[in-house]
């Protein structure tokens, strides 16, 4: 199918319900910039406040409403926190309006357009998707300086990040049932599959019984032995390099799978999480650590077996050491001595003890050749995340 002709990310929009909570933890915690804020028209005409921080080529505008009827308020109305709109740069926007609307994209308003002073010229559009509230926003930017039309420019480039945070790798959202997704993904913005993955965390528990039973006989099924699952499915644009990982639960346990709770506590499907490259994870995760950043812990189990696995994968060249990355709870995956490392922080509602604050998290990842999504990281992810939720679910439960 024809590309869009998408160039990479060029931001992404997040509603909040405190500004300044959100400043303070891309500035002083992620050493992000503020590199615009919207002037006082663009203020009084959206009713909304908002600011763009950046690292590397990381933009992300975070907006909080002003007045009721605005979009940050219609937003925060149905949903907690979250991101509200991803922006991708392109070639051609006439080109990839047409080639949008022949494949049957809602295309929210008009395109817009505005010229800087020096003649720079800022033209984009908005599409509705199968994410619910969630738009996707096409730009084409010629020679513009500023963030957007009505934004104030603060600094041209954010300075070095002090963890070396290069570009958004991925995004990820989780929606009850996934197929609309693929299939918007696949027809209208012309996607191809890069990668897919199925488990259920009961399979982990079998396959610990297994290793532990004698002789290499395997155990008969256990009846107490139960848990939750995923599919999931991987969406590329291959001239931009744009993946989209797409996340649905299993059967039986349907209701208690971390992905069906992350669609309750969002109001419905959305962006799970966002995924940022940076070229050295260890150093950055031990300073974060230390400015007080949470991240979401990993079995010990995980690294028990590590070099085990690592020798089935065939990765034998891993620069770092294996202590700091259990010792950091980093994970590791790859094949044929090309790895990756990644770590996800706590969502956004256990950082600040707030369900207002809402599921989403971030996640930070080291690419060293390997370039997948890695199946053993992303079953630890999934344990990891219900067993935080779980320990959620206990501390907010009355006593008795």
């Amino acid at each position: 199918m024809e590309s869009l002709g998408i160039i990479g990310f060029d931001s992404y929009h997040f509603a909040v319900e405190n500004l300044e909570r959100s400043r303070s933890f891309y500035r002083e915690k992620l050493d992000f910039d503020e590199v615009a804020r919207a002037g006082n028209l663009l203020t009084q005409r959206s009713g909304q406040a908002s600011s763009v921080f950046g690292a590397g080529d990381v933009r992300v505008c975070v907006s909080t409403p002003l007045h009721e009827d605005c979009r940050a308020a219609r937003y925060l109305r149905r949903h907690p926190a979250g991101i509200m709109s991803l922006s991708f740069r392109v070639e051609d926007l006439d080109r990839t309006m047409q080639l949008l609307e022949k494949r049957g994209a809602t295309i929210l308003a008009d395109p817009i357009e505005d010229r800087d002073v020096a003649g720079g010229r800022y033209r984009s559009f908005e599409i509705a998707t199968p994410l619910g509230d969630v738009a996707f926003r096409y730009i084409e930017r010629t020679d513009y300086s500023a963030f957007g039309p009505g934004f104030e420019q603060l600094v041209a480039r954010p300075k070095p990040n002090r963890f070396g945070i290069e570009r958004v790798d991925h995004v990820t959202s989780n929606a009850l049932t996934m197929q609309p997704l693929i299939l918007f993904y696949r027809d209208v913005l012309g996607m191809e599959e890069f990668w897919r993955i199925s488990f259920h965390t009961a399979d982990f528990a079998r396959e610990m019984k297994d290793k532990k039973s004698s002789g290499g006989t395997k155990p008969p099924p256990d009846p107490d032995v139960h848990g939750t699952g995923l599919r999931s499915i991987v969406m590329w644009d291959r001239q931009g390099d744009i993946k989209f990982a797409s996340n649905e639960p299993l059967r039986p346990h349907f209701r208690e799978s971390q992905i069906a709770r992350f669609c309750y506590d969002n109001s419905g499907p959305g962006i799970q999480h966002l995924a940022m490259r940076l070229p050295a994870i260890v150093p950055a995760v031990r300073e974060l650590t230390e400015r007080g950043l949470p991240f979401l812990p990993t079995h010990k189990s995980y690294y028990r077996f590590m070099p085990e696995r690592l020798d089935k994968l065939r990765i034998g060249n891993v620069k770092e050491s294996l202590k700091d990355l259990e010792d950091l709870e980093i994970l590791i995956d790859g094949e044929n001595d090309k790895y990756m490392l990644q770590i996800f922080m706590r969502e956004a509602a256990s950082l600040y003890r707030d369900d207002r604050a809402g599921p989403f998290f971030y996640e930070l990842i080291q690419r060293c050749g390997d370039e997948g999504f890695g199946y053993g990281n992303f079953r630890a992810l999934f344990e990891s995340i219900e067993r935080e939720q779980d320990t959620q679910n206990h501390a907010n439960s009355p006593p008795g």
